[in-house]
């Protein structure tokens, strides 16, 4: 086994731990960014504003579908990492190869159910005429892709549970170059349009998975599944549905407002859209960082409850969550006097309404960015534990509040009104999940009491 790769998060200082593992995650899901933010700069600069907006019109229906997938792939690696936390390998590997089997049955039927109504959902969401050509050459494509989706974030997801977040980061920075490539190969060279940029992004996702599996075989002795181990066991598919269906509806369940809300957008024209897609790709960029954050409490509460540790809980979470308020003071700040420039990297500096739309959008968002730490924090610490299912439950009050942005706040106050609708969101989840953490951690308590 690669033992120098992987990493026992039940020892150690939390703060070295969770600074350690999450930094290396953060860079990964910068290049994950990058992947969305190479495609839109490059329609936006080379394609045009309707272009850019077409790509932007899904971005709801994007989030929903394929947000399904990494939190379900993200729920099926907490299993793997209360194992190896435990110490239980055999029992790790046969989680895994049940984790193989399901996901190619939830790809296999996604792909065909989405691609199948992705027109359909388009018309529901009242894409304008002027840009709906171009958002369904666009998704079909991406959706087409979940196969993909599914095969690299299962096994980063896994190569993630063991302590090991540097691998991943490898594969992503290597496609991320390719994504560039493919994008300008594909848009100018051979004048694919908005459908090469999704082409670029689909075939950069495979090759990152493609490359975790080939050093997975090669360098983790310990994840050689044998013979018996690959077989399914109702037991695993039970505990890893019971933890990556949530998750996958956590994301989706939310995403059901975004969709409302964008629906609500598209209503104000295609200059509405194209500002809150520049916005949005700026803000998810440095929204990074509560991404990994999220990420690392999910391995970290995972193997500290599978090695029986609670006391560590309460520490880690507690020095994340300054983390998350640092870091989110010098977002709003940079933000502030930056955001209206860093939005200009995706349309012509012309474009000065839908600049100023994005700065707005920019400056409301980042306002709110701890209660978006603490949605990103203690909900992965939760689900990390075991408790997957309050997961749904706060994507649910997300999902109320982004609706009633959607159906009140857009209609009432118009773009200004969509600016508010994620704040809304989060302070909705925050409202949910610190008192579902501190009950979430005295059952924990009673759990471990009566085992002792």
């Amino acid at each position: 086994m690669a033992k120098d790769s992987t990493k026992d998060m039940t020892v150690g200082s939390p703060m070295k731990l969770i600074l350690g593992f999450s930094l290396p995650l953060l860079f990964g899901f910068l290049f994950q960014q990058f992947y969305s933010v190479v495609d839109t700069v490059i329609v936006g600069q080379f394609l045009g504003m309707n272009a850019l907006a077409g790509v932007g019109a899904t971005g709801s229906i994007n989030f929903m579908i394929v947000g399904f997938c990494m939190g379900v792939c993200s729920g099926f690696a907490i299993p793997v990492a209360h194992k190896f936390g435990a110490k239980d390998y055999s029992g790790m590997r046969q989680v895994i190869a049940n984790c193989v089997w399901l996901s190619l049955i939830f790809s296999l039927v996604m792909t065909v159910i989405v691609v199948f109504l992705c027109r359909n959902i388009l018309i529901w969401m009242k894409t304008p005429e002027d840009i709906f050509a171009d958002a369904y050459a666009y998704i079909v494509i991406i959706f087409a892709g979940i196969p993909a989706i599914y095969l690299y974030n299962m096994l980063s997801g896994i190569i993630r549970s063991m302590g090991d977040s540097k691998t991943p980061l490898v594969f992503l920075t290597l496609s991320s170059f390719l994504n560039i490539g493919l994008d300008l190969l594909c848009i100018l060279v051979f004048q694919m349009g908005v459908a090469g940029a999704a082409v670029a992004t689909v075939a950069s996702q495979l090759i990152s998975g493609v490359l975790c599996l080939v050093y997975m075989i090669k360098k983790f002795e310990i994840l050689h599944i044998k013979k018996e181990e690959w077989k399914l066991n109702a037991a695993h598919v039970r505990s890893l549905c019971g933890m990556g269906v949530p998750m996958g509806l956590q994301y989706s369940i939310t995403a059901i407002g975004s969709v409302i809300l964008q629906t609500s957008v598209n209503t104000l024209g295609s200059l509405a859209v194209a500002s809150v897609t520049a916005g949005g790709k700026v803000s998810m960029f440095f929204c990074c960082p509560f991404d990994a954050m999220g990420s690392t409490m999910a391995t970290y509460g995972g193997q500290n409850v599978g090695a029986k540790k609670l006391e560590r809980l309460g520490t880690g979470l507690k020095n994340c969550i300054w983390l998350g308020i640092g870091y989110s003071l010098i977002a709003f700040v940079v933000l502030y006097f930056f955001g209206g420039s860093l939005a200009s990297l995706f349309v012509d500096s012309a474009e000065q309404e839908m600049l100023d739309n994005a700065r707005l959008f920019l400056i409301i968002n980042s306002a709110f960015y701890i209660p978006l730490a603490l949605v990103n924090i203690i909900r992965f610490m939760i689900q990390g534990v075991g408790f997957g299912t309050f997961a749904i439950l706060a994507g649910v009050f997300e999902m109320i509040a982004r609706t009633i942005g959607g159906l009140v706040l857009v209609p009432a106050f118009g773009f200004t009104g969509a600016c508010f609708a994620s704040p809304l969101a989060w302070l909705f989840a925050d409202a949910f999940l610190i008192p579902a953490y501190i009950h979430v951690r005295r059952k924990l308590e009673r759990m471990m009491g009566n085992l002792a």
